[in-house]
């Protein structure tokens, strides 16, 4: 019996020439689009050997490219030496195979290079499970495809098997593959929903902190961001996707002479077109986004389509519902603006929102009163007393609370604190509570 499993692509992939789909209405997006689909490529450790693009008011169903197209880009992939095809949109399985055929190569779509880039940046347990499933519930319907190739072994992302013979399959073997690959979708569900409710219960644990998530366009620099405000030591790079997990770190904000403490996570960017099983399988992942008090909305002011990868992330926003938390708009990347008036007319747009450099540290200091304005809110200054041989409750309250000022009357201790209203309300009964 074979074993379904998902494959990282195999180092040094054939260059591949790209093909960009751009409807006629949106050829002034397509400079843009090449750039972004480019960078993708570099990510995902891929050269390009050639481009090609194709303005169509209409998709071909069974080629998605016209017919003269597919002749131009099969020329193309022998003329350049190309190892396979990317295109800039979802393929259907039929349109894979017609291409395949007509260009004798592998033919990816953007759903396939994204899943692949997720899985070479995925490094803890929970990303390898969501990318794992991702995968595989867009491998499903391939199957057939899959098995077209001669070698299974080289297709970044497919079912692969110990079976050997590979030639002239028959629907008996991609049968079996296919109740394998169900089976594991299963299991990794499971596994997926017991990650979730221990996410679940360790952000609840932090029900007393002021919940700040960074969200943004991918490269947009938000692990730069975090490692600026709170020395995190988060990876930073220039690069998509360098971020799957979400790492947490807390915050300490000075807000009219009251300390108090923020817990500020960094999450995965979003990017056009984010394929949908990508979403579902990182549900627990984005348990913070869900969960959080505020988001604080990274967009880089350096692109000229700043205003574009905003409508982006709003839109995924909305779609794992979390549309209605509370915002700041962060533009980024000051130091390198690209149009100080689209900055400007974007601003008047948003209720809360500031112009930083996270790379030089402008505009910071504004930033961090802008959190602790909105921390304010849901924060009490409260006197608590209690007996100072009581350690664990001390242990409780420094955890969950910013300590202000500490003192002792005789063997009383006497704490100045500043924390969220439910902490300092369930601390009655525990310690004597006098609110200022």
């Amino acid at each position: 019996m074979t074993k379904a499993t998902v494959r990282t692509a195999l180092p040094g992939p054939a260059p591949a020439v790209l093909v960009l789909t751009v409807p006629p209405a949106e050829r002034d997006e397509e400079k843009e689009r090449e750039a972004e689909l480019r960078s993708l490529m570099d990510t995902a450790h891929r050269s390009v050997a050639a481009t090609l693009s194709q303005h169509l008011a209409r998709n071909v169903a069974a080629t998605r490219i016209g017919s003269g197209k597919v002749e131009e880009l099969a020329a193309l992939v022998a003329s350049s030496g190309a190892g396979e095809v990317i295109f800039d949109c979802q393929l259907t399985p039929s349109q894979q195979r017609n291409l395949e055929e007509a260009t004798k190569v592998k033919v990816l779509d953007y759903d396939e290079l994204i899943l692949e880039i997720f899985a070479l940046n995925a490094r803890t347990h929970q990303a390898r499970l969501a990318v794992e499933l991702a995968r595989l519930e867009y491998a499903k319907s391939r199957l057939k495809r899959l098995w077209s190739h001669l070698d299974r072994q080289s297709f970044g992302g497919a079912v692969t098997g110990a079976s050997g013979a590979v030639g002239g399959v028959g629907e008996k073997q991609i049968e079996l593959d296919r109740r394998q690959v169900r089976d594991r979708i299963v299991s990794l569900r499971r596994e997926l929903i017991e990650v979730a409710a221990r996410k679940d219960r360790a952000v609840e644990a932090r029900t007393g902190c002021f919940n700040v998530c960074l969200v943004g366009y991918t490269n947009a620099g938000k692990s730069t961001l975090m490692n600026s405000l709170t020395s995190a030591g988060v990876v930073a790079e220039d690069r998509l996707f360098a971020t799957l997990d979400t790492r947490s770190s807390r915050l300490r904000l000075d807000a009219v002479g009251r300390a108090i403490d923020v817990v500020l996570s960094d999450t995965v960017g979003f990017i056009r077109n984010l394929p949908p099983q990508l979403i579902a399988s990182f549900h627990a992942t984005l348990a913070e986004v869900r969960e959080a008090d505020l988001l604080l909305h990274v967009a880089d002011c350096s692109r000229d389509v700043m205003e574009q990868q905003i409508a982006t992330v709003e839109s995924v926003l909305t779609q794992i519902g979390c549309g209605d938390i509370p915002q700041i708009m962060v533009f980024n990347k000051a130091d390198a603006i690209w149009s100080k008036t689209l900055v400007a007319t974007a601003r008047k747009r948003q209720k809360r929102s500031a112009v930083v450099s996270a790379r030089t540290g402008a505009g910071l200091d504004e930033l961090k009163m802008l959190i602790a304005t909105e921390a304010l809110k849901r924060t009490t200054r409260a006197t608590v007393r209690f007996p100072a041989a009581n350690g664990a409750l001390a242990a409780h309250i420094r955890a969950n609370a910013a300590v202000n000022r500490e003192s002792y009357d005789g063997s009383t201790a006497v704490l100045d604190i500043t924390a969220d209203s439910a902490v300092i309300a369930a601390l009655d009964g525990r310690a004597v509570v006098v609110a200022r």
